[in-house]
């Protein structure tokens, strides 16, 4: 560990369960450790309603409730947080890293990057048009505006089917459309979706255009076996379909995959050596709260090791 009082030990880029969870084992070593969120920490998953998944808990949790409690937990063991930052490059190499974020600077000897994933856009006409006025990519954010309403679910994996078992809680009927004739999502998850009698499943098809006047008032669907186009009325538009790393400020400085998603060796070290990655910003096989604080632990153990060797 250094011995420096302006340079820190460990930087972790990225205030989401991975970099939380780093931050808490890079603490508790001892390490002298800063997390650099651009926004309040929590990530995503601070604004899903109900985690039931997370092992220790045998009643669901709200996303924020754990993130808080991670923050509190990492806090205990001296980890320091700035918030509201969004770091715009790294620069140096190993032992000798400085982040800018911008009239800010921090010096450091490790660096983790747990920056997450927003989610992807379809690109369709009336997306960007409609977006806060009827389009929307969080459902526990946004579900209560559309109270009584009917509205579209775009996606089929685990995200898409539970904002829409979600959004039964307000909406009177809710679409849900995948282009794949199966969902993706986990069976538990689809077993309730279908149980429900306010939700619809239009399977094989994919979603062309949104339109409406001041607000959403249609969906323009296409079905893809008999390339039939129709159109449904609804108040809203809910997109899952996929995500996509935070990562092009690293574009020019480590090794991403061709869609952005850093590459990392086993014990989650990047192409520069100094740096690892972990969490949903990493190429990795599933995107999961458990699977990024799993690897936020691996990162900050391997970051120790790698420090150790450095010595100084």
């Amino acid at each position: 560990m250094s011995n420096s009082k302006s340079k820190y030990d460990l930087i972790i880029i990225g205030g989401g369960p991975a970099g939380l969870t780093a931050g808490i084992y890079g603490a508790r070593a001892r390490l002298r450790t800063l997390l650099i969120e651009k926004g309040l920490t929590g990530g995503q998953i601070a604004a899903t309603e109900e985690i039931e998944n997370y092992p220790g808990f045998v009643e669901a949790i709200g996303g924020a409730e754990l993130t808080g409690r991670m923050e509190k937990q990492a806090m205990r063991f001296g980890l320091e947080i700035k918030t509201l930052l969004e770091v715009e490059s790294i620069q140096g190499q190993g032992g000798d890293f400085t982040i800018l974020a911008g009239d800010e600077r921090s010096d450091g000897r490790a660096v983790i990057v747990s920056t997450g994933a927003t989610p992807a856009k379809l690109g369709i006409p009336g997306e960007s048009e409609f977006a806060g006025r009827g389009v929307s990519y969080c459902a526990t954010c946004d579900g209560a505006f559309f109270s009584g309403a009917d509205v579209l679910v775009v996606g089929g994996g685990n995200a898409a089917v539970e904002e829409a078992i979600f959004l039964t809680k307000f909406a009177r009927k809710i679409s849900l459309v995948h282009r794949r004739d199966q969902l993706r999502a986990d069976r538990i998850l689809v077993e309730r979706a279908r149980e429900s009698d306010k939700i619809d499943f239009i399977l094989g098809s994919e979603l062309l255009a949104i339109e409406g006047g001041s607000r959403v008032e249609r969906a323009i669907i296409k079905d893809k076996k008999s390339d039939k186009v129709g159109e449904v009325a609804v108040g809203g538009v809910f997109m899952y379909v996929g995500t996509k790393p935070n990562s092009d400020f690293l574009t020019d400085i480590l090794k991403l995959d061709e869609k952005g998603y850093i590459i990392t060796a086993d014990d989650l070290m990047t192409s520069k050596d100094g740096i690892f990655a972990a969490g949903d910003a990493r190429k990795n096989g599933a995107k999961q709260v458990v699977i990024a604080a799993g690897e936020g632990a691996l990162a900050a153990i391997s970051a120790q090791k790698y420090l150790d060797e450095l010595g100084g």
